[in-house]
């Protein structure tokens, strides 16, 4: 016999997770019932996944299940907040019972990992996308933000640029040796939300945001925001071996800063605290390079490792840019 909605939802969701002590009433009622913590401002974000869109058809569930959490764990890190609840809107083609095993069993893993519970959320029929909604909670006046960048400022980056973009590449048929396809392919499935690393740069850093668009767009972001601009020193951009090879043979840099998909942290500092910032990459597992400096104007520039100039930077990833 055919799942029904309800029975689905209480087959595979309604005991996914962790429970949370601020969870008074989670899956199963008409609302979630949560108690925020006192004195503390809740950070919401949302993120859709599409098929045929942000995944091919026929993905790993298993990895679906992780990344739609992960991608919205990764706005929760950029505004240094702390991860507790999670909502899901799942539409469904069919309610196949080893796809949604596959499926709870990756977003139960990371849940698990980052002490989120989910609380909610709608199922249905139709062409298969999900919908994560992630709250998360901060001090008041001390979330991480877009708008705090000034002249002089360094410009971070955390982990490495473009792997996910050349997995990407690499799944239409550009060739890349067989050694780089795990680490490319784990990286563009199971990407790391740096949630430690946002909380420890609460106030440390002036600005940041995370890199789902691609570094160039992104950056720009913050530069909107805050009224500024930027320079970038191509030269010293964090690049695994798979996309310095590329980027050597090439002379392309559209992977490291368009390609998107990377869900590393973009932030900025002022100079007198970059041996702070340099002394918390191990304390959070994690590389932190300086790859730029904020300026005066409203320019976003890039300088090529043999000094030579660009104006110009590639767009990141803009689902109207061509309807």
């Amino acid at each position: 016999m055919p799942l029904s909605e309800f029975d689905l939802i209480r087959r595979y969701f309604s005991d996914l997770s962790v429970h949370r002590e601020d969870v008074i009433l989670g899956v199963g009622d008409d609302c979630a019932l949560l108690q925020p913590p006192a004195g503390q401002q809740l950070a919401v974000s949302m993120d859709t996944l599409v098929e045929g869109r942000h995944f091919s058809p026929g993905a790993d569930a298993n990895d679906l299940g992780y990344k739609c959490l992960a991608v919205n764990l990764s706005d929760l890190a950029a505004m240094g907040a702390e991860p507790a609840w999670a909502t899901l809107g799942l539409t469904l083609p069919v309610a196949d019972e080893h796809w949604l095993a596959a499926f709870a069993g990756g977003f139960a893993a990371l849940a698990a990992a980052q002490k989120v519970q989910l609380v909610g959320g709608d199922t249905t029929r139709g062409p298969l996308s999900i919908t994560v909604q992630v709250h998360g909670f901060v001090t008041p006046g001390e979330a991480l933000r877009r708008d705090g960048a000034r002249p002089g400022d360094l410009v971070y980056v955390s982990g490495t640029l473009g792997d996910a973009g050349l997995a990407l590449r690499a799944g239409q048929g550009l060739g890349v040796a067989d050694e780089h396809l795990p680490w490319l392919l784990k990286r563009l499935h199971r990407p790391t939300p740096r949630l430690a690393l946002g909380q420890r740069l609460v106030g440390l850093a002036s600005a940041a945001i995370d890199l789902s668009d691609g570094l160039g767009s992104d950056l720009r972001h913050i530069c909107e925001a805050s009224g500024v601009g930027a320079v970038l020193e191509l030269g010293d951009l964090p690049l695994s071996p798979a996309v310095a090879t590329h980027v050597s043979e090439t002379g392309d840099w559209t992977l490291p800063l368009a390609a998107g998909d990377d869900y590393e942290l973009c932030f900025t500092v002022p100079p007198h605290r970059q041996a702070e910032v340099e002394g918390l990459a191990s304390r959070v597992s994690c590389p932190l390079t300086r790859v730029g400096m904020i300026e005066r104007g409203s320019k976003l520039h890039a300088v090529l490792p043999d000094g030579q100039q660009i104006g110009g930077m590639p767009d990141g990833y803009d689902h109207f840019a061509h309807t």
